[in-house]
């Protein structure tokens, strides 16, 4: 006699596994090992052992005996129990669950409901009100239910009637034979799409759809610290499902104009500040722009290219957080590149009255800024 393997080794999952992991875990190795679906040698044998081991461990008491006493405290109970077609697979709601994620309805009548479709709306706002946040007023078409037949499709006075092709139920069944016995395959219903009714009699307004197309206003908030590429959802402002379906959900996606001076990297800013090099030499009172406008900031005397100057809480706000980034002011040191006479008489003078130039002490040299770069 073979002997049986761990079950909770056949359904991969751990001995202290919830009840929805074992479930899922099922579900996942039933569509995978599907005879119909894997055409190996001994699918067959490997479905077989997967139902046994979810019978056992699908069921809390069997479970726990099994636990206890391993194979021999559920023998007699777990392959052969509760018969159905194909005699020793789990019963056939387990099977259809996980093919289809629910049992078969049981002939019970149902309607399908269709939702109404997400709808996109883009927004473009100027860069400071992406930091300060704004309001705006958006205008856009959407289909909406309609007030005269009140979203049923119908003529008022009319009735929706059952659907012949289906009797109501909204699902089509076709039934196939397998090595498991039947399978039965559902799908909607193509006469009423799966709604299981029909309008015989169609509203004039909306030609039985039971939506009607408005331009609908909607104020929106954008809130402070918002980027390029994020998105405001509405929910139930979208599309009117059709017949008295649930509404969709409306989409708002920002994009944020750039600012001609400063760049934004998150919720930080930068501008690149460009000093003369007496400037840069002697120091200077220089302004910078920022969101609200502008600001001064000191350039100490000896400033090098590539200094930064951080004037804090100056950057974005952050979103859905506290506080804002800082604003980097970035030093460039520029030299002319065509000098006036006067400029060069006086560069000339300079150079004759300064020694040879000396890296400044204390900072990174040329090879730490290269490690660092390609390290």
């Amino acid at each position: 006699m073979a002997v049986k393997r761990d079950y909770y080794e056949v359904l991969g999952v751990q001995r202290d596994a919830s009840d929805e992991e074992i479930k899922r875990a099922f579900r996942r190795a039933a569509q995978r090992h599907h005879p119909d679906i894997d055409g190996s040698d001994g699918a067959e044998q490997r479905f077989k052992e997967l139902n046994e081991a979810y019978r056992v461990l699908g069921d809390r008491q069997r479970r726990s005996a099994y636990d206890m006493f391993g194979h021999a405290g559920v023998d007699g109970t777990s392959a052969g129990a509760g018969g159905g077609a194909g005699g020793g697979f789990g019963p056939f709601g387990d099977i259809f669950d996980a093919f289809f994620g629910g049992s078969p309805a049981g002939g019970r009548q149902r309607r399908r409901v269709v939702a109404g479709a997400d709808l996109r709306y883009d927004l473009t706002i100027e860069f400071a009100e992406a930091v300060s946040g704004v309001t705006k007023e958006i205008h856009f078409p959407v289909l909406v239910g309609c007030t005269v037949c009140e979203g049923s499709g119908a003529e008022p006075g009319s009735q929706r009637e059952t659907c012949p092709e289906c009797k109501g139920s909204g699902e089509r069944r076709r039934v196939s034979q397998t090595i498991l016995g039947q399978m039965v395959n559902i799908t909607a219903c193509p006469r009423c799409n799966g709604e299981g009714q029909i309008v015989t009699t169609p509203c004039t307004t909306c030609r039985g759809d039971g939506r009607v197309r408005e331009e609908r206003k909607l104020t929106v908030s954008v809130p402070a610290g918002i980027d390029s590429g994020q998105r405001i959802a509405l929910e139930g402002q979208g599309e009117a499902g059709p017949r008295g379906g649930p509404a969709g959900d409306l989409y708002v996606a920002v994009t944020v104009k750039e600012h001609p001076e400063l760049v934004r990297r998150g919720t930080e800013l930068y501008h690149e500040l460009p000093v003369s090099f007496p400037q840069a030499a002697l120091g200077a009172t220089l302004t910078v722009p920022t969101v609200e406008g502008t600001e001064e900031v000191q350039i100490p005397a000896g400033t090098q290219s590539g200094t930064e100057v951080r004037l804090r809480g100056r950057g974005v706000p952050r979103l859905r957080g506290v506080g804002r980034g800082d604003l980097h002011v970035i030093v460039t040191v520029v030299v002319p590149h065509k000098p006036t006479k006067k400029e060069r008489e006086l560069l000339k003078q300079l150079d004759e009255v300064s020694g040879p130039a000396v890296l400044p002490k204390g900072g990174p040299s040329l090879v730490d800024r290269l490690r660092d770069l390609f390290g």
